[in-house]
């Protein structure tokens, strides 16, 4: 492969405006241009997350996330384009299955927390949701497959188990919410 990337400013964007990968311009508040934004944050704290120390096999599985989510920033930056496929979904509700079956079942609501590993699995998850309302929004006006956007419902879901999962593992409960805690 080439030096895709020899050059880092352009100057093209000065005024308010990036290029899409398929050669229009667009204004950088553009919803699909927050909705890019969104993906790369919710990838960035993916890839927080694997600077923890955690199981491999979790490891491998967000490692792939990491890929997927570069994938569907790629459907982002050329508008009408599936790089997704249901495939990924379906390897995703299996992981759900996989790592939740191994969880004692939820009676309580719980608090984002535990272990820094947990923790940051629950921030992406918040990150994450924050990502499927942008997409969903940008759905309203523009084409946005809609294997991506089952993709970021399911990877939130995916996150808040893996949170959970991470606390098990470290012999850290969940933090449980108490209604009736002691108000100071």
């Amino acid at each position: 492969m080439g030096h895709r990337l020899s050059k880092i400013y352009t100057r093209t964007g000065d005024a308010g405006s990036t290029g899409l990968a398929d050669g229009s311009r667009v204004a950088k508040d553009n919803p699909r241009i927050a909705a890019l934004g969104e993906l790369d944050e919710l990838n960035s704290a993916v890839g927080l997350l694997l600077t923890e120390e955690l199981p491999e096999d979790i490891r491998r599985l967000l490692t792939g996330i990491q890929h997927d989510l570069f994938d569907l920033g790629g459907e982002m930056a050329i508008p009408g384009s599936a790089l997704l496929n249901e495939k990924s979904v379906g390897e995703l509700e299996a992981a759900i299955d996989r790592w939740n079956g191994e969880l004692e079942p939820l009676k309580e609501f719980i608090l984002p927390g535990g272990t820094r590993a947990a923790a940051l699995a629950h921030l992406a998850r918040a990150v994450c949701r924050r990502a499927e309302r942008r997409l969903v929004a940008l759905a309203a006006g523009e084409a946005v497959s809609e294997t991506g956007r089952k993709y970021v419902n399911r990877l939130s879901d995916l996150l808040f188990v893996l949170g959970r999962t991470l606390n098990r593992v470290a012999g850290c409960g969940d933090v449980l919410w108490r209604k009736d805690r002691a108000r100071g």
